[in-house]
C-alpha cells in the first residue's frame, strides 16, 4: 500500500507541473520554479516566527506569499531594470534564498527549523503522514489530499483559462490588441506555479519538482507540434516517470525523488534522439537518404 500511496503523490505532482511546465518552456522560464523553490524559505521562516508552528497550513500562507513576491520580482527587474529574464531569476532567487538562510542563522538557537527538512523534503514519508479523525479513522496521508486539491485548481485554471493563457504565451502581442491583459494572465500563472511548487517540494523535494516542472514538458515539446497534445503527453510522461522511477529506486535500494528525476533525464534523451518530427537520429538519417 506504501508503494501505491508514494506513486499516487508523484503523479499528483507530475500532473500539476507538467501541465504548468508546459506554459513556462514556451515563455522560456522553466526554471522558475526552482526560483520559486528556493526563495520562499524567508516566508516559511517568519511563518513560523509569527505562528510558533510547523504545520503545514501556515507554512504554505508563507511560503506562497514568497513565492508570488518572487515572481513579482522577477517581472520587475526584467521589464523595469532592463534585465535578461535568465538573469533576474537567478538574482531575486538568490537573493531570497539567502535572507532565509540568515534568518534560520539567527533564530537557529531559539528556533526548531531545518531548512533541509523543509525545502527537500523525502516522498517516502509520505504514507506516514496520515489524516487520521478523533476516532481513529484514517483517510491516508494527509498529502494525497492536499495535492489532489491543488491538481483540481491546476486543471480548472487551465480548462477556463485555455484561450488566454495559449495566447499570451504564443503571441502575447496580439493578445494585448484584443483586450487579454499579459500582465493578469501572467501573475494568474505565477501565482499557479508558486502554489504547485510550495504544496509540492514539501512533501517530494524541491528537485523533483524542478524535474516535473522541466522534463516531461520539454520531452513532450519534442514529440508533438500540437499543444494540446503536449499537454496531455507531458502528463503521461510525468506519471510514467513516477511509476518507473518507484520502482528503480526499489531495484537500486535509493532515493525515490533521484531515480524518478533520473527516468525524466532518460526520457528527454531518448525523446532526443528518437523523437519522429525532432529526433537527432532520424533527421541525420533524412539527411544522409537526401
Amino acid at each position: 500500500m506504501n508503494a501505491f500511496w508514494i506513486i499516487l503523490t508523484g503523479s499528483l505532482v507530475a500532473t500539476c507541473c507538467s501541465l504548468l511546465g508546459c506554459y513556462l518552456i514556451l515563455r522560456r522560464m522553466a526554471m522558475v520554479g526552482d526560483a520559486i523553490s528556493h526563495a520562499v524559505l524567508p516566508g516559511i521562516v517568519i511563518a513560523f516566527l509569527f505562528t510558533g508552528s510547523r504545520d503545514s497550513i501556515p507554512m504554505i500562507i508563507g511560503a506562497g506569499l514568497l513565492g508570488v513576491l518572487t515572481t513579482f520580482l522577477i517581472e520587475f527587474f526584467h521589464r523595469y531594470a532592463r534585465v535578461q529574464a535568465d538573469a533576474s531569476i537567478g538574482i531575486t532567487f538568490t537573493w531570497l534564498f539567502a535572507i532565509g538562510i540568515i534568518l534560520i542563522s539567527v533564530f537557529a538557537g531559539q528556533v526548531d527549523l531545518d531548512q533541509d527538512c523543509v525545502l527537500y523534503g523525502e516522498i517516502a514519508y509520505v504514507p506516514l503522514d496520515l489524516w487520521l479523525t478523533e476516532d481513529g479513522l484514517s483517510y491516508g496521508p494527509q498529502t494525497i489530499w492536499t495535492l489532489g486539491f491543488v491538481t483540481i485548481l491546476i486543471i480548472a485554471f487551465i480548462t477556463f483559462g485555455y484561450k488566454e493563457l495559449f495566447l499570451t504565451a504564443f503571441d502575447p502581442g496580439y493578445a494585448a490588441v484584443i483586450g487579454i491583459s499579459t500582465t493578469l494572465w501572467y501573475y494568474l500563472l505565477m501565482t499557479a506555479v508558486s502554489l504547485t511548487t510550495v504544496a509540492s517540494f514539501e512533501s517530494v523535494g524541491a528537485i523533483l519538482v524542478v524535474a516535473f516542472l522541466v522534463g516531461p514538458p520539454a520531452t513532450a515539446y519534442l514529440l508533438t507540434d500540437n499543444f494540446k497534445t503536449m499537454l496531455i503527453f507531458s502528463v503521461i510522461i510525468g506519471i510514467v516517470a513516477s511509476i518507473v522511477g518507484y520502482y528503480l529506486a526499489y531495484w537500486l535500494d535509493g532515493s525515490i525523488a533521484g531515480a524518478i528525476a533520473t527516468v525524466t533525464g532518460i526520457q528527454f534523451t531518448l525523446a532526443f534522439l528518437f523523437s519522429p518530427t525532432h529526433g537527432l537520429l532520424l533527421k541525420n538519417r533524412k539527411t544522409m537518404a537526401v
